[in-house]
């Protein structure tokens, strides 16, 4: 995606949506870490890959960028000779969805419904305030061409992997995918650990469904399952509970500050967000996610109402 109205330095250093033509990314190195299992994570740059690896073959989720899909692919070999026999998207953004062409010559593109309209229309992607982004329409060798609507599972190396649609969280198109035999759930981005989060409110993210996704987890998943977050390290319930902790208090206090009628301005004025400033990031900061949580409780772009793409 090109960037419209943020300086491309601080997205590519925590969260990036650019284009990958835009960066750099020969230098990228793939790390390898077993999560538990059979299920492993792939960092490099761009969202988190799980990997269920076993005899059956591969299943991966997420792909980061076009660019890195041989780095990806070798790291892949390392693990195993097996081939890739499935990739689930957990949502569209291009950090997530750019290996989509390579890794679909020779494996399906498993998604939500609306990852693949997105995918294919493109749009703009934002928080309905400062934070905006072009997502180019993709080609149709990038497309999911295996789409559902609710859920959908896979059957492979002795697990029921269980990709889950949540509406309405970091986008409208967020699946989390559970590993129950290794005790793994991939969250993407409705869970990531950079501080505030980015809710796509342009493509139909919200804070209460990013809120309803996470609670989800925390109820159905056992004390000692590990988190693969769509961004940084492998995390724990009690990670995702502080994160979701977060998550109310700081949407109760906007909403609070609504019941009182005070606009985005008088909210901004007032630090209404100073007490979780240990999650102010360079790209989402307290202004930024206070506008986030505004525009997501109203359905305005910081006054204006917002039409979705």
């Amino acid at each position: 995606m090109r960037k419209l109205g943020v300086p491309f330095a601080l997205v590519s250093l925590i969260f990036t949506l650019a284009a990958a033509q835009d960066q750099d990314l020969s230098k990228v190195q793939m790390k390898v870490t077993k999560v538990a299992g059979n299920v492993y994570m792939l960092e490099g740059a761009g969202g988190n890959i799980g990997a269920s690896v076993g005899d059956d073959g591969i299943v991966i989720v997420d792909d980061q960028y076009a660019p890195l899909a041989e780095k990806i692919q070798a790291a892949l070999k390392g693990i195993t000779d097996k081939p890739v026999r499935f990739i689930i998207n957990t949502h569209y953004h291009g950090d997530h969805t750019g290996g989509n062409a390579y890794f679909q010559k020779q494996a399906p593109v498993i998604a939500q419904d609306n990852v693949r309209k997105r995918l294919e229309s493109g749009g703009v992607a934002g928080n309905g305030g400062s934070i905006r982004f072009e997502a180019k329409p993709q080609p149709h060798e990038a497309l999911p061409i295996i789409t559902f609507d609710h859920d959908v599972t896979v059957h492979l190396n002795g697990e029921d992997i269980r990709a889950l649609y949540f509406p309405a969280g970091h986008t409208d198109g967020d699946s989390i995918i559970f590993f129950p035999r290794s005790n793994v759930v991939h969250m993407g981005d409705d869970f990531v650990t950079y501080g505030f989060p980015f809710i796509d409110v342009d493509s139909g993210g919200s804070i209460n469904g990013m809120i309803e996704a996470v609670d989800h987890v925390i109820a159905q998943m056992p004390p000692d399952v590990k988190i693969i977050p769509g961004h940084g390290p492998i995390s724990s319930l009690d990670d995702v509970r502080a994160y979701a902790k977060m998550l109310k208090e700081t949407r109760d206090a906007v909403q609070q500050a609504l019941k009182e009628g005070r606009t985005l301005d008088q909210m901004k004025q007032a630090k209404l967000l100073e007490p979780w400033k240990k999650y102010s990031g360079e790209f989402i900061g307290e202004d930024v996610f206070l506008e986030t949580l505004y525009n997501s409780l109203t359905g305005q772009k910081n006054g204006k109402f917002i039409k979705h793409n």
